[in-house]
């Protein structure tokens, strides 16, 4: 039901989506205090500039894994990120710059660079079916269903959005834009959102972060197998994992969002009536923090656009559904607040 335009516009919205995430992970992008009295909400670095060793690093490393990716070499990401987790070990040292804590704005944001006292250690699954449903039981039924309406619409929208991204990222899209069997993903998607509640983890969907491992070759089963099985061992090696700074880890980010915004070429932005829709999809993403956001913000305007252009046959009627589902999702508030006045 997806027009190809705004499939390619996911792909690209999900590409800065990645992009300024890393960029702020990094403290290359910083959000300015309230105190500050000022209407610009974000900044460059600290002050405006980059004063502090962590994004420092982030840079070094952005400028190796870009050089070594333009040059074509295999597992550039992977060596960009373990050739900036040595020079911030270095930085560290020298440095000593510390933890970040939410206190120290030129400290390490996520992961510390020194080498651990232990390689090896137990992981914690005290959280393991720590399950509750009493949300229904402290809220009213309409107040609680409204709330598992939006996340399970967020959730599926948030899946759909990445893994067609993701999908055009490894050129696996069809000529019409469509995802070879896409049904069973998004089903075993589903099986481990609902895994991961039952964990009492965050949910099992699928992560923009894997396009650094479509951008490394990624392209079958195989490789998620090799993941999950990596991600398994992982859990007795905290210690080890830790000491990879977010700031080592961003540059990759940066990296794949770029390779991502390759798809924008099959955007035709001279009919406005697809130009607008692509564009909000694109932009809606990193400005609100959303994928589900940006792809709501696309199928209602497409659809308003279309219909309004003379062009409603080109709409698939499942596309109306889903664009009154959004305007519920993102009226939500108010419609919980006149539902609540009326019970």
């Amino acid at each position: 039901m997806v027009p190809a335009e705004l499939k390619a516009a996911i792909a690209v919205g999900i590409g800065l989506f990645i992009s300024f995430i890393g960029l702020v992970d990094a403290g290359f992008v910083r959000r300015i205090p309230d105190s500050a009295h000022t209407t610009v909400p974000v900044i460059l670095g600290i002050g405006g500039s980059i004063a502090s060793w962590p994004t420092v690093v982030f840079v070094a490393g952005l400028v190796l894994t870009g050089i070594l990716v333009a040059r074509g070499i295999r597992a550039a990401i992977l060596i960009g990120v373990l050739a900036s987790t040595v020079l911030a070990i270095v930085v560290e040292a020298i440095a000593k710059v510390g933890p970040s804590n939410g206190i120290n704005p030129k400290g390490w944001n996520l992961g510390y660079p020194a080498l651990p006292r232990h390689v090896v250690g137990l992981p914690d699954l005290s959280l393991v079916g720590d399950v509750s449903f009493g949300a229904f039981a402290r809220l009213p039924v309409l107040t609680a269903s409204l709330l598992v309406f939006t996340l399970v619409l967020a959730n599926f929208f948030d899946a759909m959005g990445t893994l067609t991204g993701l999908g055009a990222q490894a050129g696996l899209l069809g000529r019409n834009g469509q995802l070879p069997r896409v049904g069973p993903a998004l089903l075993v998607e589903g099986f481990g959102a609902v895994a991961g509640g039952a964990a009492s983890s965050s949910s099992n969907t699928i992560y923009v972060e894997s396009a650094a491992g479509i951008a490394e070759g990624a392209r079958t089963g195989l490789a998620n197998l090799v993941t999950g099985l990596l991600f398994l061992g992982a859990i007795f090696f905290t210690p080890l994992y830790e000491v990879v700074p977010i700031e080592a880890a961003a540059p990759a980010l940066v990296v794949v969002g770029a390779l991502m915004m390759r798809q924008v070429r099959d955007i035709d932005f001279t009919d406005f009536s697809v130009a607008l829709p692509a564009f909000l999809t694109i932009v809606v993403m990193p400005f609100t923090y959303s994928i589900a956001n940006g792809i709501g913000a696309g199928f209602i305007s497409y659809v308003l656009l279309r219909t309004a252009t003379g062009q409603v046959r080109q709409v698939h009627p499942l596309m109306w559904v889903v664009a009154v589902a959004f305007v519920g999702y993102f009226a939500v508030g108010p419609i919980q607040s006149v539902l609540g006045g009326l019970v």
